[in-house]
């Protein structure tokens, strides 16, 4: 304890500083020791406690005093930062509160709105996938009904029972955009209802109202009748909403876009949703919408894409496009060869659609790099970026066709009944028993608009512009438009679907009979002297002959002058619909209109639209009919937006203008070619040899001088073939045929140079044979072999396994072997292509049966959906053996003809369309072929020919004095060339079948033709083994040498 003296001294003290243990004195107390009991007695003992009461109480009082007044103050201050901590707490709590109730209202509720939506469109693509499934399963429900009754099927009509047939107008285009293709149609009808309505309102006899309330009552029998069997709904409205995973499949990708649109279909305006995802474009309709519900439902039944879905591999071309007279929407052109039109809110909206979809521009046509900033191209850009015009100064493309592309990049649609595309008149004489296409007053003055052609009128329309009045009108000419949806639906009155939608426009029945199209006559003369009507015309009266004939018997009333409105009154020179379109559309392509075309293109789509070029011309039109006259989206009144849109729809819309400068003429004929019409050189070109003379059962000309090696492919009936060079360097010279056993230097000149391994006559090549293994059954004709364009491929049927191989041209070796069928293959046909696309392959078999395959130019093979090749289609309907057929990718369509007949005509789909009917006593059809403008010509036995249209119509039949062996067709369907056992071969007229020339015989039979790409040479394969080459010129045979028709 003494030793801690010092250290408890110091540590023992009062509040004031004093000692409390004062060293000596309390501390002196204690002994020392080192015992502990010691110490523990001394701590115990009186005197300690004596001396620390003594000295130290008062010390501990004071210190247990200020430990109290120090305690309450640190309890204060405790209290005090306690409530202050609370205060700080309470308020961060209300700011978290607040901030909660802040996210609970907006972003969570966002979220929640977004969850929502999302949730809502996947059941909408869901709901829409489903939908989709049953439209598809309708279609092929119905096309497997139709394939077992047709009158070729297995549950055929009794052919005894003349049932009605119903067609319609496909959506299907060729390159040239002609839409020419029917097929059936399951609601066609010869619509009585409308003609007892057009009966009771225009006052027609009682006899003629008795007789419409009948038909009217006799249809909706038959209706009824025919309502079980028509009943395509695979799925009601409750299995619409049950939950089915395996669906949810048809949903790839994200969803990239999703906005709401409109389908613009003809007839049709479909408010709906327009989904994009990675891969796929989807519409789906709003059948909620009060907008939708106004659409007629007979209408709706032709719109095909109300449950619409498109991969991005389909779509080959994306246009932006006009919808009243608004830049809001965007046509897309499919592989399909149709089209689909979408119109949206807002120009921000069409470029995000267009930014989501793939990469093809306006496709490959027009000379214009595929890129997304082409599709928002505006029509001037278009047309100053392609090279379209100048194809047409050049004539490398008809006026035709140049007036479709100017249509087409100008925002005209078949899509759009109220922006159809626009044609010119041409002709002025329809009254006539002749026509001469050469005499320039049978035409009209193009240099004009149609309501300016008569100068009293021309004066009428003057007078009213100059003395117009009006402080928020600008004055016009004319009233009315040049195209008009209902002007487009009285031209095609007697084609379904435009009859369904002429009477949904004419309040369900036939407008009075003196305003329909009842004769091209009173049309045109209408146009010349009614102020009212400054029509133009449409592209069908050029190619389309089915418009003018009722082919479905609709009463369509009678007229106060002509009598009863059936079929169109054709002028008189000609003496048919096909006649008729035959020669407009010569009269389109002459010479006359081609040097006076560019001044109406002036007048429509150029610098004559508009401005005070317009007003010289006579040329102004209503200002709500042109682009960039009304912002709809700044009009909030309603009413006054309903107005405007209807005056738009109503009354015609002006296409985009084109140029600001006039239009460039084209060319002249002769000052292009000055020569075409100087004398030909010799018929015969040159002669060449075989050495194994075995008949020449088929050959391929393939000479485009773009090819790396042009040749020309021969096949002989002992199974070897040849590859033969073509010299696209040749020139004919007016020199006699030369012969290829001449002199190298002599065969340089020759436009065919037989191939080097055949040439020599001890060569240690190897042969260009293609086995021994075909069938004995089959005979060797041209249609048993095809090759590819480049001729690297020899394509061949006729084995007996049921194949057709696949044969390298260079090697001889066999590269495929493709089985399909259960019988030989009797023949096969390859769709037309050029050198680096795919095409078809079809094959015909004594299995009667037709299957469609795929070549694939890449994989240079025939493709299917595996590993394995496998068809396309399947064609039913032959019950004998398949002997020919054709096919064209271009029209979609396969004609096949079968050893005891008929003629089939199916579409690549594999619908069988129509039968071609032989004239009587014309059997076993032997030779089918098709031009690209439908034409069909079939060869029968014994020299028999028949020509026909695409859509089953006999044009003309005519027998020969020899036995056709082989036929070939022009490019443009014009001429028809045989050859035959007499080794004569003979140009004909298509159309007419009327002989125009016939070369010089060949010293044998005639087994096969072809012509060269540019439709100058001849080349006759003969049954001696030998080659003729014949020059060819059709300008001989051009219409424009005809003097009369």
């Amino acid at each position: 304890m003494v030793d801690f003296a010092p250290f408890l001294s110091k540590t023992l003290l009062g509040s004031h500083g004093q000692e409390l243990l004062s060293e000596g004195k309390g501390i002196t107390s204690f002994k020392h020791s080192t015992s502990v009991v010691e110490l523990v007695m001394l701590l115990c003992s009186q005197e300690w406690q004596n001396s620390l009461q003594k000295h130290a109480g008062l010390a501990f009082i004071e210190l247990i005093n200020e430990g109290r007044l120090l305690s309450h103050a640190m309890k204060d201050h405790i209290v005090r930062v306690a409530n202050e901590a609370e205060f700080i707490l309470n308020r961060m709590r209300a700011d978290d509160v607040l901030k909660h109730a802040e996210f609970e209202q907006t972003l969570c509720a966002q979220t929640v709105i977004e969850r929502k939506e999302e949730e809502k469109m996947c059941d909408h693509l869901i709901t829409a996938a489903r939908r989709r499934d049953n439209v598809i399963a309708s279609r092929v429900l119905e096309k497997t009904i139709n394939i077992i009754s047709n009158k070729h099927g297995a549950w055929g009509q009794d052919p005894g029972v003349d049932a009605p047939e119903y067609w319609r107008l496909d959506a299907w285009e060729d390159d040239a955009r002609r839409r020419k293709r029917f097929v059936h149609n399951p609601w066609g009808s010869s619509h009585p209802e409308a003609t007892l309505k057009s009966s009771h309102e225009n006052g027609a006899p009682d006899d003629a109202m008795l007789q419409a309330k009948e038909e009217f009552h006799s249809q909706l029998a038959a209706n009824r009748s025919q309502q079980p069997l028509q009943s395509n709904d695979l799925m009601d409205d409750n299995e619409l909403l049950s939950d089915d995973r395996e669906l949810d499949l048809d949903l790839v990708g994200p969803v990239n876009i999703s906005s709401k649109g409109h389908l613009i279909s003809p007839g049709v305006v479909a408010p709906g949703i327009v989904s994009i995802t990675s891969n796929e474009l989807y519409f789906e309709v709003d059948e909620d919408d009060p907008e939708f519900s106004k659409v007629d439902p007979e209408v709706l039944k032709y719109c095909d894409h109300l449950h619409g879905k498109w991969y991005f591999s389909e779509i080959r071309a994306i246009f932006s496009r006009h919808y009243l007279l608004q830049n809001v929407a965007i046509e897309i052109f499919l592989a399909s060869r149709t089209s689909v039109m979408f119109a949206f809110p807002d120009q921000a909206t069409v470029k995000k659609v267009i930014k989501a979809l793939p990469r093809v521009g306006v496709g490959i046509k027009y000379g214009i790099p595929q890129t997304r900033r082409a599709s928002m191209m505006s029509p001037r850009q278009l047309m100053r970026a392609s090279n379209m015009t100048q194809k047409w100064q050049r004539r490398e493309i008809s006026n035709f066709e140049y007036l479709m592309f100017l249509n087409t990049i100008a925002g005209r649609t078949y899509n759009d009944l109220n922006q159809y595309p626009v044609f010119p008149w041409i002709l002025t004489n329809y009254d006539s028993k002749e026509l001469d296409l050469g005499l320039s007053s049978n035409y009209r003055d193009l240099s004009k608009p149609a309501g300016a052609l008569n100068p009293s009128r021309r004066a009428y329309f003057e007078e009213r512009y100059n003395s117009w009045e009006h402080e928020s009108i600008p004055p016009f000419h004319y009233g009315s438009h040049y195209s008009t949806a209902a002007f487009t639906l009285n031209w095609l009155l007697r084609l379904e679907p435009f009859t369904t939608m002429f009477l949904a426009l004419q309040s369900g029945k036939f407008d009075h009979p003196n305003r329909l199209f009842s004769s091209i006559s009173m049309a045109w003369k209408n146009c010349q002297r009614d102020t009212s009507d400054v029509k133009e015309l449409i592209p069908e009266l050029f190619y389309l002959p089915e418009m003018f004939t009722n082919a479905h018997q609709y009463k369509l009333g009678s007229q106060d002058e002509t009598g009863v409105v059936d079929h169109v009154q054709l002028p008189t020179w000609a003496s048919s619909p096909d006649e008729f379109v035959r020669i407009h559309r010569m009269a389109l392509e002459s010479e006359i209109v081609s040097c006076q075309l560019h001044q109406w293109i002036d007048l429509i789509f150029g610098y004559k639209q508009k401005g005070p070029e317009a007003i010289r011309a006579t040329n102004v039109f209503y200002y709500l009919t042109y682009e960039g006259s009304v912002d709809l989206d700044a009009v909030n009144d309603h009413i006054m937006l309903e107005a405007i849109e209807n005056q738009i729809r109503s009354f015609g819309q002006t296409p985009s203008q084109l140029l600001m400068e006039p239009h460039p003429p084209r060319s002249s004929a002769m000052h292009l070619t000055p020569m075409m019409f100087s004398t030909v050189p010799d018929d015969v070109c040159m002669v060449m040899k075989f050495l194994s003379n075995s008949p020449i059962c088929h050959i391929s000309a393939n000479s485009y001088p773009q090819l790396p090696q042009p040749s020309v492919v021969t096949v002989t009936a002992s199974q070897n073939f040849a590859v033969n060079k073509w010299n696209s360097n040749y020139s004919a010279s007016m020199h006699s045929p030369s012969f290829a056993e001449s002199t190298p230097s002599i065969a340089a000149n020759l436009p065919l140079i037989m191939d080097p391994v055949l040439a020599q006559v001890n060569n240690h090549m190897p042969k260009r044979h293609l086995g021994d293994n075909f069938s004995q059954k089959v005979k060797m004709r041209a249609n048993c072999f095809v090759t590819t364009v480049d001729s690297k491929f020899l394509i061949a049927c006729g084995f007996w396994d049921h194949s057709f191989r696949v044969f390298s041209t260079e090697s001889a070796k066999i590269v495929q072997i493709v089985f399909g069928h259960f019988g030989v293959i009797t023949c096969l046909g390859r769709s037309e292509c050029n050198i680096t696309s795919d095409c078809y392959v079809a094959s015909g078999s004594a299995d009667c049966t037709v299957l469609l395959w795929h070549w694939n130019a890449r994989c240079q093979a025939i493709v299917g959906d595996g590993d394995h090749p496998t068809p396309r289609a399947t064609l039913t309907g032959h019950d004998s053996p398949v002997t020919a057929l054709v096919i064209s990718a271009e029209l979609g369509l396969v004609v096949s003809s079968s050893e005891y007949g008929p003629v089939l005509v199916h579409t690549t789909f594999g619908d069988l369309l129509r039968t071609l009917e032989a004239p009587n006593g014309y059997r076993g059809p032997e030779n089918v072929i098709m031009s690209r403008e439908g034409i069909v010509v079939v060869g029968y036995e014994k020299g028999n020919i028949a020509a026909f249209t695409m859509n089953g119509r006999r044009l003309r039949h005519h027998s020969h004095h020899d036995t056709i062996q082989c036929m070939l067709l022009s490019r443009d369907g014009e001429y028809l060339i045989t050859g035959g056992d007499k080794g004569i071969v003979e140009v004909w007229r298509t159309f007419s079948l009327a002989l125009l020339y016939a070369f010089p015989a060949c010293d044998s039979a005639v087994k096969s033709i072809a012509l060269s790409h540019d439709h100058r040479f001849l080349l006759t394969g003969l049954a001696t083994g030998s080659i003729v080459v014949f020059h060819i010129d059709f300008n001989r045979w051009h219409h424009e040498f005809q003097h009369r028709y």
